[in-house]
């Protein structure tokens, strides 16, 4: 008698304990997430462009990516300015557009998109300029989020690169609050924003999980500041940091450094992709990010106070 009380209770304690195990192993899983990040080397031609970025997209989709994130100018990188005025589209509407290709993309892989940078018209924007505008897409090929970059670009740095995206880009006005997606809450950014660190944190509080650099990074910066930069955000924010990247020559004039990456909270990089056109992947684990934010509070020991 007293063994089968014993068998019992062992057998219910068992069953408990498996049980308890399978929850606390389904709550982990359901907070890690797998995203694939997309080197491009676009041109002037946007459809050439759009057959690389598919290529690109699809691959994610194939590695189990729920998310896919492409770079800034991931529709083209135009040989003069004007050039880049004249093929910009209004991304107000999705018919016949590229916008609307990108929808159809992720609606037929059913996966999230980021794309981290498209030549925006908008009738408002003064003498026929333009805006760089970050767009997500959901798995069904709705815009859920959009944000203009707010930091342009001005650089002359003799013999080796003139860059000025004021002559033709005019500056977001705003902070876009972080998009919820099924891999975290993601705040929109572009490039240059990274140097500001005030845009990031102010992400960071309004919630977000992962901080996104899609990029057209120059050589000789990134050679420089790429990497130190981004785990500077990792690290500050307790995000992770998503930056893909465009890689090599696009025209006579211009060549971007690459090295599309992922970092985690605690500034590690857990991704990079070197010098070539091509998918990287990396796991998201908002559990391992909420322990990290546990363990060192920083965000609770500002002092607004006395800054």
């Amino acid at each position: 008698m007293k063994f089968l009380v014993f068998n019992f209770f062992y057998n219910e304690m068992l069953c408990y304990y498996l049980a308890d195990f399978v929850r606390q192993y389904c709550k982990i899983s359901m907070q890690k997430s797998l995203i694939g990040i997309c080197q491009m080397s676009v041109g002037n031609s946007k459809v050439q462009n759009f057959v690389q970025a598919k290529l690109l997209v699809e691959e994610c989709k194939r590695l189990g990516a729920a998310m896919a994130f492409l770079p800034e100018a991931c529709d083209y990188i135009a040989d003069k300015p004007e050039e880049s005025i004249e093929m910009s589209e209004d991304v107000s509407s999705m018919n016949d557009s590229l916008l609307g290709q990108y929808s159809n993309l992720a609606k037929t892989n059913e996966i999230w998109l980021s794309l981290g940078g498209l030549h925006r018209r908008c009738a408002t924007d003064p003498y026929g300029k333009i805006r760089n505008t970050h767009v997500i897409l959901d798995q069904n090929g709705n815009m859920q989020g959009c944000y203009d970059k707010c930091h342009l670009f001005n650089v002359d740095i003799p013999d080796k690169v003139v860059l000025k995206e004021t002559d033709i880009t005019v500056p977001g006005k705003t902070i876009s609050d972080p998009v919820t997606t099924p891999v975290g809450n993601i705040g929109l950014m572009i490039c240059y924003d990274i140097r500001f660190p005030q845009i990031s944190t102010t992400l960071r509080e309004r919630g977000a999980e992962i901080l996104t650099y899609p990029s057209a990074f120059t050589v000789p910066t990134g050679h420089a500041h790429w990497e130190v930069l981004l785990r500077a955000r990792a690290i500050e924010n307790q995000c992770y940091i998503v930056a893909a990247a465009q890689v090599g020559n696009h025209n006579a004039k211009r060549v971007s450094f690459g090295h599309s990456m992922v970092v985690d909270p605690w500034g590690k990089v857990i991704a990079c992709n070197a010098d070539k056109i091509g998918v990287i992947t990396a796991e998201i684990d908002l559990d391992y990010l909420k322990k990290i934010r546990t363990n060192m509070p920083v965000f609770n020991h500002t002092r607004p106070d006395i800054y």
